[in-house]
């Protein structure tokens, strides 16, 4: 099965060209330009590159978040665009899960975290053995402090993943030994990643329609939530638990 995934939750940019498992290409950038001027042009180049027509693809990969919400809006016009006019079956995969997806054949725990600003960050945690990723906790927005107490518990490795590896390696180490980051060039959201974990969630069964791709950002804008919390303060009441939920 031929996939087209696309990334552009954060800074930078990837368009990857996959069959079955194999990756057939991969473009990435990570650079000042914005995702609307570099990630329709790296996938057209990748096809051209391949010699693969657009008819040729089976399957249309993205991800859905968390991650900059104009990030994620990018990426997923791009790919309903896509897949409207060529009738074509979507995948959306968590951010988070894709990138745990980068350490396959790493032995351990992958601690997926992309900084979220105001100490806090998204995050989840995955399995790895044998090549294998499973799921063991969901995407969430929390507090460093709150994920310190969640990685003193058990006894594997934990490798550190995203864009917000470095910076969880930083203020964990010295209470955390058994912390590893992934190597660079692991770290950071990658379309291959996301075309790699799409095509496991197609074959148990969860290809999309264009229409049904919707993004995931875990917590409400910056200025919905400065409304919410002015809202609140002048209410008496605390602030919303929806400024956690999902948007």
């Amino acid at each position: 099965m031929k996939v087209l995934a696309l990334e552009s939750s954060a800074v930078a940019a990837s368009a990857a060209l996959l069959e079955d498992q194999r990756v057939v290409g991969e473009f990435f950038l990570s650079t000042a330009q914005t995702h609307s001027q570099t990630l329709l042009p790296m996938a057209e180049q990748l096809l051209s590159d391949s010699k693969t027509s657009f008819s040729q693809l089976e399957l249309l990969a993205v991800s859905t978040g968390p991650g900059s919400f104009t990030g994620l809006r990018i990426g997923l016009a791009a790919v309903k665009g896509m897949a409207f006019g060529g009738d074509k079956p979507c995948v959306g995969v968590s951010t988070l899960e894709a990138l745990a997806y980068n350490l396959r054949g790493f032995e351990g725990v992958a601690v997926a975290v992309m900084d979220a600003r105001c100490q806090q960050v998204y995050t989840a945690r995955f399995a790895l053995s044998e090549g294998r990723v499973e799921r063991l906790s969901p995407d969430e927005a929390i507090s460093l402090e709150e994920l310190g107490k969640v990685l003193e518990k058990g006894e594997k490795p934990l490798f550190l993943v995203g864009d917000g590896a470095e910076m969880c390696y930083n203020h964990f180490l010295e209470k955390l030994p058994r912390l590893r980051l992934a190597p660079p060039h692991l770290r950071l959201q990658r379309a291959s990643s996301v075309g790699a974990c799409a095509l496991e969630h197609y074959a148990a069964g969860e290809g999309v329609s264009c229409g049904e791709l919707v993004p995931v950002y875990l917590r409400l804008p910056q200025a919905e939530r400065e409304l919410l919390k002015r809202t609140s303060h002048g209410s008496g009441d605390a602030p919303s638990a929806a400024v956690a939920g999902k948007e």
